[in-house]
């Protein structure tokens, strides 16, 4: 039987934005569950917390049987490497999309003040956050990444508790075998390197022509990379794997 999978959102967005992936492994037979972190999706205004987060991961995981694929990307990539870490049994192999930069120090203090500032404005940043989205992103995906809501309160307080992840700590703690996929564009990928190294049976795959928001973005190049991974877990669930390969999509 195909293997089960969990996908994590980014900041700001939710489940919606794996509407196309869902459907696609849907119809590739793996039971599929993207879910809503606190403050996000169908869970606005509920206060982001690290516990609540890796609760969230937790339940979605149970909801599949207990041993998955975790997939998250950006903020939501950070979150699954914190859960791997914490339940390794519980996951067979990680994909983490968009979350290869250590998320403390000045880039952080900077992003969270950016953050505040433009949630200052009348709308607290919706009009701005909206034009951005649809502006990097071809029409299917800005419609995706918006459908389940924007999370306007959750920048603050996500960035702050995310502060206090380890993730180059985690990935080293993570047993299982781990995927950083980074679209070439992405700025979130400037410590590839360090995450690749601190993964015991790591593999990098860089996606060409891909922002940030890979998945989004350039979701058929995405699918063929996740794909690609999906079927190596389906067909080797328990083999080991070198210390670090890189990869590329063709």
């Amino acid at each position: 039987m195909p293997v089960p999978v969990v996908l994590v959102h980014g900041i700001r967005t939710s489940a919606s934005m794996w509407r196309h992936q869902c459907e696609m492994l849907a119809a590739a037979g793996h039971p599929v569950l993207a879910i809503d972190l606190p403050g996000h999706g169908s869970r606005l205004g509920e206060e982001f917390t690290v516990a609540g987060a890796l609760a969230a991961i937790d339940a979605g995981v149970d909801a599949l049987g207990g041993q998955v694929v975790l997939v998250g990307l950006s903020l939501g990539g950070y979150y699954a490497t914190a859960y791997a870490a914490r339940h390794p049994d519980r996951v067979l192999a990680l994909v983490a999309v968009g979350s290869a930069f250590e998320p403390g120090g000045p880039g952080l203090a900077g992003y969270r003040l950016l953050a505040r500032l433009i949630h200052r404005l009348p709308d607290r940043g919706l009009r701005l956050h909206t034009f951005l989205v649809r502006r990097m992103l071809p029409p299917a995906g800005a419609a995706d990444a918006l459908a389940g809501g924007v999370a306007l309160e959750v920048m603050d307080a996500g960035l702050r508790e995310t502060g206090t992840l380890t993730p180059l700590t985690d990935l080293r703690a993570y047993p299982g075998r781990v995927w950083l996929v980074n679209g070439a564009w992405d700025h979130f990928r400037l410590h590839q390197k360090r995450f690749l190294h601190a993964s015991r049976h790591g593999t990098l795959v860089t996606v060409p022509g891909a922002g940030h928001l890979v998945s989004l973005h350039r979701p058929l190049r995405f699918d063929r990379v996740l794909g690609r991974i999906l079927a190596e877990v389906d067909a080797h669930p328990g083999r080991d794997q070198p210390d670090s390969v890189h990869g590329r999509p063709g």
